[in-house]
């Protein structure tokens, strides 16, 4: 019976989620810096991620992955379908997934650690949510730029030339991700008090 209102509030929990990051997601793919659309959901992913599991998170990701799909691929899809589908769905699946797998590991420490007087989890479940916030844009961020190695070189060679750049990995980190990734990286960091907060209410109920 536990375990079925687990469930219950695990599937309630996810589907709330979800539409937070279609939300969030539409929203953010009318802002952008540089050629890209910046990723608000990455917060929302971190939470579900640490809240219900890496496969939640990679849930979450590939749900994120699908409306960047949908609403910022153009480009890409014009120069290479089959590559565009597999980066696109690879990076943001992949940053759920591996956020919830950074903070469970931190989490057992801190469960392992924990104040035996207070009753309190140590420090290192709070640092878990810092690396988390942080893995995530990292890894999609990360993911993104493999795939363009692979699917994409040549055009992306041509972009940069286009705008000014003599080196095509100077073009890449700094013209073509650089704004967005630090964006990214920035708001999950200030926001990361929140993420602690929102988690433990999450556990909470």
């Amino acid at each position: 019976m536990k375990n079925s209102s687990f469930s219950v509030r695990k599937l309630a929990g996810l589907a709330i989620l979800t539409a937070i990051v279609v939300v969030l997601q539409l929203v953010g793919s009318q802002i952008h810096f540089g050629p890209f659309s910046i990723s608000l959901v990455l917060i929302p992913i971190v939470v579900g991620a640490a809240l219900f599991g890496p496969l939640a998170g990679a849930w979450l990701g590939l749900v994120f992955s699908v409306i960047v799909l949908i609403m910022d691929s153009a480009a890409f899809m014009n120069i290479n379908a089959v590559g565009t589908v597999l980066t696109v769905l690879i990076k943001g699946t992949a940053a759920g997934f591996v956020a919830g797998l950074i903070y469970n590991v931190f989490r057992k420490w801190a469960m392992i650690f924990k104040n035996v007087e207070t009753g309190k989890e140590s420090w290192s479940i709070n640092f878990g949510v810092v690396m988390a916030a942080i893995i995530c844009p990292i890894v999609n961020t990360g993911l993104f730029l493999l795939g363009c190695v692979l699917f994409f070189l040549p055009t992306i060679r041509e972009w940069g030339v286009g705008s000014g750049y003599t080196n095509v990995v100077s073009y890449m980190f700094l013209g073509l991700v650089g704004g967005n990734f630090l964006v990214e990286l920035l708001i999950n960091l200030i926001l990361s008090p929140i993420i602690v907060q929102l988690i433990r209410l999450g556990r909470r109920n």
